[in-house]
C-alpha cells in the first residue's frame, strides 16, 4: 500500500506538468510539416536499422546452417546490410537538421514573446523583481527550451520509432523470446516513476540557483564603482561563490540520481532479461528456436537497451524545460501595464487631482489626500525635504501605479481612461538619474520615432549639446558607450531633455532634470523651458528653490500631504516651512560663496 501511494504522486505530478508541457509543444504548430517528415523519416530510419539483424538471422539459419555459402546471394546480403545502415545514417541526419530548424523557429517566437512582454510589465514590477531573474527567463530558460525540441522531443520520437520497429521484428521472429524481452519495460517505468519522483525538486533548485548567479552578476557589474570604492570585493564575490556552490551542489545531486537510478539499474535489467532468452534458448526443444533468431534478439536487446536509456535520462531534460517553461510563462502570464481606450490626443494639459492617496504597499501611506488644479500651460513645482512624495506624484502622473484612492484627470479625462498612444505623447518626464543607450545621440534622441536629423540638432541646440556633438569623430552618429559612459551626468540630464523638446508633449514633468548642471547651462536650459511653457504644462521637482521663483504654483509636501501651496512671493510671505527651506539654502549659498572667495 505504501508503494502504491509513493507510485501515485508522479502521476500527478506529471498531470501537474502536462499544461506547461502541452503549451510548449504548441509552440511547434508552425513548424507542423517539418516535424511531419522528421518523423517519417525517424520512422524509414528505424526500419533500416531493425532490418540488419533480419539479414544477418537469415543468413546463419538459411545460409551457414545449412553450409552453403552462394557467392552471389553473400555479397547481395552484404551490400543490402550496408546499404541499410548507410540509409539510416543519412535519415538521422536529415531529420536532425528539420527538429534544429524548428528548434530554431520555436525559440526565435518564445523569446519574442517574453520580451513583448517583459516590456509591457507594469512598472511595480521591476521595483520587486531582480534584474537578473528577467535575463535568466529571456536567455538560459529559452535555451533549455530549444533543448526541448532538438533533444528530448527528438529522442522520443527516435526511441519510440527504434522499440516499435524492434517490437514488430521481435514478434515475426519468435513471440515466446518476444514476451521475455518485454518484461524489461516494466522495469523500466517504475525506474522513470522514481526518477520523476525525486527530480522535479532537484530540477526546480537548479534554474532558481542559475537565475540567482545571473541576478547577483548583474548587480556586482551595475555596482562595480561602488563596490571598490568600499574595497567590497572579497565579500562580494564570496556572495556569488556562495550562489555558484548551491548552483554546483544541485547539479551533482542531479549527476547522482543520474547515475544511480540509469544506466546502472537498466543495464541490470538488460542482463537480466538476457539471460532469460539464453535459458528459454536452452530448455526449449531442439529446433524450435534456431541460432540465428537468438542473436537476432540478442542483438535486438543490446539494441533496446540504449533506447530506453536516452528514454529514461531524457526526463532530466525534459524537467528542465518544463520548469523553464514554468518560469517564462509565469512571466508571461502577469498583468500587463493597464491603459484605456480613449486614444484622443491631449488638447490642453490641464492637470486635476481630486482626493488622491497613494501606497507602494498596503500598509503606509506615501501620499494622503492630495488635491492640485493646473491649469493648461501652467507651471507648477513640487517641492518638500527628501520622501515627502514628490517623485511619487510624479509617477503617478505618468501613469506607472494604479492609485490606491482618488482621481487624476487630465484634459478632464481620467488618466486611467487614456490609451497607451495618448498618455505617451501627451504626459513626458525628465528623470534625474536618466538611462541612455550605448547608441549614437542620434537613436538616443529619436528612440526610434522618424525624425529628421535637423530635428535632432535643434534639441541639441536647445540643452547645449550641439557643440559636443560637433567635436565628436562621426557627429551625432557617434556611439556613446556602455549607458553613456563618455557623457557626464550633467550632460545625461541634457540629453534626456533634449528627447522630450524635439516633440514637445501637452504635460512635461522634470524631476530634477537640471541638479547636475552648471549655472550658465542651467539659465539657457530655463530660457528654453520659457518657450515651451507656451504650449507646455511644466511640472517641476526640485530641490534648488531658485529655480522656481517663477512657478505659477508651489506645492510643499511633507509625509505626503501638502503643507503649503501657492507662488514663491506667497509663501514667502506666510513665512511656513517653504520659507525656512528658502532661508537654509540662501545661508549655504552665501556660505559656500565665502569659502570659494576665502580659498582664492
Amino acid at each position: 500500500m505504501r508503494f502504491r501511494r509513493r507510485m501515485r504522486w508522479p502521476m500527478r505530478n506529471f498531470g501537474q506538468l502536462w499544461p506547461t508541457l502541452k503549451r510548449l509543444l504548441a509552440y511547434g504548430s508552425p513548424w507542423r510539416r517539418p516535424l511531419m517528415l522528421a518523423v517519417a523519416l525517424l520512422w524509414i530510419a528505424a526500419i533500416a536499422e531493425v532490418s540488419g539483424p533480419l539479414l544477418i538471422s537469415y543468413f546463419i539459419d538459411n545460409l551457414v546452417a545449412q553450409s552453403r555459402l552462394p557467392p552471389g546471394l553473400v555479397a547481395g546480403l552484404a551490400a543490402a546490410y550496408i546499404l541499410l545502415q548507410l540509409l539510416a545514417a543519412s535519415l538521422h541526419y536529415w531529420q536532425s537538421l528539420l527538429f534544429n530548424r524548428a528548434a530554431v523557429g520555436v525559440v526565435q517566437q518564445l523569446r519574442s514573446d517574453v520580451m513583448d512582454a517583459a516590456l509591457r510589465q507594469p512598472l511595480s514590477e521591476f521595483d520587486v523583481q531582480p534584474v537578473g531573474q528577467l535575463i535568466s527567463r529571456v536567455t538560459n530558460d529559452t535555451e533549455v527550451i530549444r533543448d526541448l525540441y532538438v533533444t528530448v522531443v527528438a529522442t522520443v520520437l527516435r526511441s519510440a520509432a527504434l522499440i516499435g520497429a524492434m517490437l514488430v521484428a521481435m514478434f515475426s521472429l519468435d513471440w515466446r523470446m518476444a514476451l521475455v524481452a518485454l518484461a524489461i519495460f516494466p522495469a523500466v517505468f517504475i525506474v522513470m516513476a522514481i526518477y520523476q519522483r525525486y527530480s522535479t525538486p532537484i530540477v526546480r533548485r537548479v534554474r532558481s540557483y542559475l537565475a540567482d548567479i545571473n541576478d547577483s552578476f548583474n548587480e556586482v557589474i551595475n555596482g562595480m564603482s561602488v563596490i571598490q570604492q568600499f574595497r567590497q570585493q572579497t565579500r562580494f564575490g564570496e556572495r556569488m561563490g556562495a550562489a555558484s556552490r548551491a548552483h554546483y551542489l544541485a547539479r551533482m545531486q542531479t549527476l547522482k540520481l543520474d547515475g544511480l537510478l540509469l544506466r546502472p539499474l537498466l543495464s541490470l535489467f538488460s542482463a537480466l532479461v538476457l539471460c532469460g532468452l539464453l535459458m528459454l534458448f536452452g530448455f526449449s526443444a531442439k529446433g524450435s528456436i534456431e541460432v540465428g533468431v537468438l542473436y537476432a534478439f540478442i542483438s535486438y536487446l543490446g539494441r533496446l537497451n540504449e533506447p530506453l536509456i536516452e528514454l529514461t535520462t531524457q526526463q532530466s531534460m525534459l524537467q528542465q524545460a518544463v520548469v523553464a517553461g514554468e518560469r517564462v510563462f509565469e512571466l508571461m502570464d502577469r498583468p500587463r501595464q493597464h491603459y484605456g481606450n480613449d486614444a484622443r490626443p491631449l488638447a490642453s494639459g490641464t492637470i486635476d487631482i481630486r482626493d488622491l492617496s497613494f501606497a507602494y504597499r498596503d500598509d503606509r501611506l506615501v501620499l494622503q489626500d492630495v488635491d492640485l488644479r493646473v491649469p493648461a500651460r501652467n507651471f507648477v513645482a513640487l517641492v518638500g525635504h527628501t520622501g515627502s512624495g514628490k517623485s511619487t506624484l510624479a509617477n503617478l502622473l505618468m501613469g506607472y501605479y494604479p492609485l490606491s484612492r482618488g482621481e487624476i484627470r487630465l484634459d478632464d479625462r481620467p488618466l486611467e481612461s487614456l490609451s497607451h498612444d495618448a498618455l505617451r505623447r501627451g504626459v513626458a518626464m525628465v528623470q534625474q538619474d536618466p538611462v541612455v543607450l550605448a547608441d549614437s545621440f542620434y537613436a538616443n534622441v529619436t528612440l526610434g520615432r522618424e525624425m529628421s536629423e535637423a530635428q535632432v540638432w535643434q534639441a541639441l541646440e536647445t540643452v547645449q549639446l550641439a557643440g559636443l556633438a560637433r567635436e565628436l569623430p562621426e557627429g551625432i552618429h557617434t556611439r556613446l558607450g556602455e549607458q553613456g559612459n563618455t557623457l557626464s551626468v550633467g550632460q545625461k540630464q541634457l540629453l534626456a531633455l533634449a528627447r522630450v523638446l524635439v516633440e514637445a508633449p501637452q504635460i512635461l514633468i522634470l524631476d530634477e532634470a537640471t541638479a547636475n548642471i552648471d549655472s550658465g547651462t542651467e539659465q539657457a536650459i530655463q530660457r528654453a523651458l520659457k518657450l515651451i511653457r507656451q504650449h507646455t504644462t511644466l511640472v517641476v521637482i526640485a530641490h534648488r528653490l531658485s529655480t522656481i521663483t517663477e512657478a505659477d504654483t508651489i506645492l510643499v509636501l511633507h509625509r505626503g500631504r501638502v503643507e503649503e501651496r501657492g507662488n514663491h512671493q506667497q509663501l514667502l510671505a506666510a513665512r511656513g516651512r517653504y520659507w525656512q527651506m528658502y532661508q537654509l539654502q540662501l545661508a549655504g549659498e552665501e556660505l559656500a560663496a565665502q569659502e570659494a572667495s576665502a580659498s582664492v
